[in-house]
């Protein structure tokens, strides 16, 4: 059955069953297919039963999935993950209350700015201020850009700056060098940076 049943009783006379299921965000599929492409290992934790945990794994095409958790069993859960996988990061992404304590315990936390609860916002290390699960693709993209850049400015900037101190111990370097050696480095470092922005 693809949902969660609740039994409805009026009177104490048993009337009927509701089923309550969740939809899928439209990119859902496309970021599970990104993160595929990315060699990453996709899990789902949900406090949903078994039943329809299955159909939804099946449709997004998830690796694994563990259902009907409480949130302490899913941060059990990730706990164990993380240990499977010494050496790799395990970033979990949520947006109810539920979620806030494995964000929190997850190496990088991210949450669904949008709809997410303001617990789950607030333990967050990253947050998609548009609810669309395709820009954890994008977010790792950004964050892997950024790292190069950031070493790309930090040796360049301590190549130029040993390279200065090596011309001022031999007194080969002037006034306006020296400027150039700290100024100039500075704002050759900002442009360079400024490249992030182009994603």
């Amino acid at each position: 059955m693809e949902g969660t049943v609740v039994h409805v009783a009026i009177d104490r006379v048993y009337a009927g069953y509701i089923i309550i299921s969740d939809t899928l965000k439209d990119d859902a599929i496309e970021a599970i297919d990104k993160l595929k492409t990315k060699n990453i290992q996709t899990v789902m934790l949900t406090g949903d039963n078994k039943s329809a945990a299955q159909v939804f794994a099946g449709k997004l095409g998830i690796d694994r999935f563990y259902a009907e958790l409480l949130p302490e069993d899913k941060v059990n859960r990730i706990e164990s993950i993380m240990a499977e996988n010494k050496g790799g990061k395990v970033a979990f992404v949520g947006d109810g209350i539920n979620d806030a304590p494995v964000i929190a315990r997850a190496d990088a936390g991210i949450a669904m700015g949008a709809l997410g609860s303001d617990a789950a916002i607030e333990t967050a290390d990253i947050v998609l201020m548009t609810d669309s699960p395709s820009k954890v693709a994008v977010a790792i993209d950004v964050a892997k850009r950024t790292r190069k850049i950031v070493w790309q400015n930090i040796f360049f900037a301590m190549v130029v700056k040993l390279g200065f101190i090596i011309l001022g111990v031999f007194g080969i370097a002037t006034m306006w060098e020296a400027v150039f050696g700290d100024m100039g480095v500075t704002l050759i470092a900002v442009f360079n940076a400024i490249r992030i922005l182009k994603n």
